[in-house]
């Protein structure tokens, strides 16, 4: 692991615009200085105080003497044939975190992670082999945003348009700096992102989803995998804390009465979940929540011992849950060639829980 590079300085990029202009009030300073400081941040991909024009020199001096603009740096960056890039990004600490930029012809996604590793078990899910480390701050939740938003610029690629928190982590477990990271994200002197373009990805903690609903309406996706609670208990550890009832009852409470679904995350498992008998389970038991479901091909890493159910299968499986009535599309597999597919990111980082350590006797025992 590399040497931490943290400073006493203040990261600004860990202030949304309410905390933002919080501090500069505490130091004798306007409120409104936080308003042009995002803008000229998040809007015009400034990474230094100097080039804050419309802030007085003296301002600019006490800025740059008392705060810093420190995002995550590129550690790989490696291309996709199918035009997916993924980046590994490096922390203060030397931790590395992966970040995938997914273009398709009428929006340009950015897959951002909210932790180092992850703190869930999922048995098909490569981040979770690896075990897990820390939450990500705030600043280095939106730091992949922005310093993707501003290579993008540099390549004259189409812009980031659309956020998924769908990387490495469960994001309802590191709760306040994903809000903030989310506030930024949404706010219109920064990223000015529509509710229906951040997207956050949860395997189902409930308190967090309660808490969810308290301060957003951003979308939601639920990773689901299994229409029972037995087999679900076995691909995602976390259901025998909050059984499958709980989680969806917290997901209707979440999206109400209007016009929002929950996607419905469902990994395709080769004899696993991919049977017509589950394809029929799932029906039922997503019959009173508003949703659509997105049949995800599993994508390998190694050593796991699961298969991709066959094409056949998957679309076997669809065809019973639209006959249902439930909007039902399969996700096209990106960037599995670099290992940036759903459920590959890795990163780089110390693991503090000694999973890695342990799935690791387990393979060499032949039990993985």
């Amino acid at each position: 692991m590399a040497v931490s590079t943290e400073t006493d300085k203040v990261n600004v990029l860990d202030f949304d615009r309410a905390a933002l202009a919080a501090w500069f009030e505490a130091r004798g300073e306007k409120p409104f200085r936080a308003q042009q400081v995002l803008k000229w941040i998040y809007q015009q991909g400034v990474g230094s105080f100097d080039a804050m024009t419309n802030l007085g020199k003296s301002l600019r001096a006490d800025l740059a003497a008392a705060a810093e603009i420190r995002a995550p740096t590129v550690a790989a960056d490696q291309r996709s044939s199918d035009g997916s890039r993924k980046r590994l990004f490096q922390l203060a600490d030397g931790n590395r975190i992966e970040t995938v930029y997914i273009p398709e012809p009428d929006r340009a996604t950015l897959c951002i992670s909210s932790q180092v590793g992850c703190a869930l078990n999922c048995t098909f899910c490569s981040t979770a082999r690896q075990g897990f480390n820390r939450n990500l701050t705030s600043a280095e939740i939106i730091g992949q945003l922005w310093m993707a938003s501003r290579l993008l610029a540099q390549d004259g690629a189409r812009p980031v348009s659309n956020v998924v928190l769908m990387g490495m982590g469960e994001p309802l477990l590191n709760f306040d700096n994903v809000m903030a990271a989310v506030a930024l994200m949404q706010d219109d002197f920064a990223f000015a992102l529509s509710k229906r373009r951040v997207t956050l990805s949860t395997a189902g903690v409930v308190p967090g989803l309660r808490r969810l609903a308290e301060v957003t309406d951003i979308s939601l996706a639920l990773s689901l995998h299994a229409p029972d609670d037995e087999l679900r208990s076995r691909l995602v550890p976390l259901n025998q804390k909050y059984p499958i009832a709980d989680v969806l009852q917290a997901c209707r409470d979440y999206v109400g009465d209007g016009r929002r679904r929950v996607t419905v995350e469902y990994v395709m498992l080769d004899g696993i979940n991919d049977s017509d008998a589950q394809a029929r389970a799932l029906a039922r038991l997503l019959r009173n929540l508003p949703s659509k479901i997105n049949l995800i091909p599993f994508n390998p890493f190694p050593a796991a011992h699961y298969r991709r159910s066959s094409p056949e299968r998957i679309e076997r499986f669809r065809d019973i849950l639209q006959r249902s009535g439930i909007v039902t599309i399969t996700r096209k597999t990106r960037g599995d060639d670099i290992d940036a597919a759903c459920g590959q990111l890795a990163g780089d980082f110390r693991d503090r829980t000694r999973r890695r350590e342990r799935f690791a006797v387990q393979v060499i025992g032949g039990v993985a």
